[in-house]
């Protein structure tokens, strides 16, 4: 086998472990994708012989062109929001199959995707790197150029707004989530009766311009039964939902492929949701406090 060929077979056995990091770094299948190829591209152009470690000097080439990506996107994070778009799209040559962008973002969890987009680029790659493959801050800290100790302090302060702060079992927060799930549960299903038994009668749904009429007022929907047979049409978008905290409630979020469209918030009294506010508007969403729900 030639040195060329070994190197090649050597790269493939990382490949997936690196596209891992470069998705969870970049929340993208096609941009993960260009990242492992220039990493590739590097150990290409590199004396491969003298690296010691291979799959480590690969994670960081890759973690260090993933932090690129991020730093070069003054204008991406507001086009993620404004162009969110429920309904698909026919897809554009090359571009990554849509099946499998939701895949991806399953298997690694809307709700991470959505609070990972959050943070600054410096706090998702030791996020990322640390408490998700266990790499030393160390390691990350000759990555984005800062000491240990100040790694430590990104990786700890985007735990904080992935996880929330640690706070004693909430009863309330209990049955909000039972609530949500009966919600959310019934909507995968497509079931009518199902959403009709967990809404009050006179429950109120208040739809923003983004999610309602953009060049009306707000909507509002009055009635259970009424808003349970609008809702169900949105069953096949049910795979893309999942419970979060938002400002300390229990919420559902709408973020097909890990970009967050829109917010489902429950007031909810004696067991019955009395009230939905859905937020769609991308200034709306940049200003709530999304947490994981563990």
């Amino acid at each position: 086998m030639s040195s060329s060929d070994w190197l090649a077979k050597q790269f493939e056995e990382n490949r997936g472990h690196l596209r891992a990091v470069a998705y969870r770094m970049l929340g993208s299948v096609s941009e993960a994708d260009d990242a492992v190829q220039e990493a590739w591209l590097r150990l290409s152009r590199s004396d491969a012989n003298s690296i010691e470690n291979l799959g480590g000097w690969l994670t960081t080439v890759t973690a260090r062109v993933c932090l690129d990506i991020l730093r070069s996107r003054t204008s991406r994070r507001e086009e993620s929001l404004e162009a969110q778009v429920i309904e698909p799209t026919p897809q554009q040559q090359g571009s990554p199959d849509p099946e499998q962008e939701a895949q991806m973002a399953e298997s690694v969890g809307l709700a991470l995707l959505v609070v990972l987009d959050r943070l600054t680029p410096a706090e998702r790659l030791a996020f990322v790197l640390h408490d998700i493959f266990s790499i030393s801050f160390d390691e990350i800290s000759t990555i984005v150029g800062r000491s240990a100790d100040a790694t430590r302090q990104l990786a700890s302060r985007a735990r904080r707004r992935v996880q929330g702060a640690t706070v004693e079992p909430d009863v309330d927060r209990v049955q909000q989530r039972e609530i949500a799930s009966s919600f959310l549960d019934a909507l995968r299903r497509g079931d009518v009766e199902g959403l009709v038994a967990v809404l009050d009668p006179d429950v109120v749904v208040r739809i923003d311009h983004a999610a309602g009429r953009p060049d009306g007022p707000p909507l509002e929907i009055h009635g259970a039964r009424k808003w349970a047979q609008q809702a169900v049409a949105f069953t096949r978008f049910a795979r893309f939902v999942q419970l979060a905290l938002i400002d300390g409630r229990v919420a559902l979020i709408l973020a097909p492929g890990g970009r967050l469209s829109s917010v489902l918030q429950f007031t909810a009294t004696n067991g019955k949701i009395v009230g939905v506010d859905i937020v769609s508007e991308p200034a709306r969403l940049r200003d709530l406090d999304l947490r994981i729900l563990e």
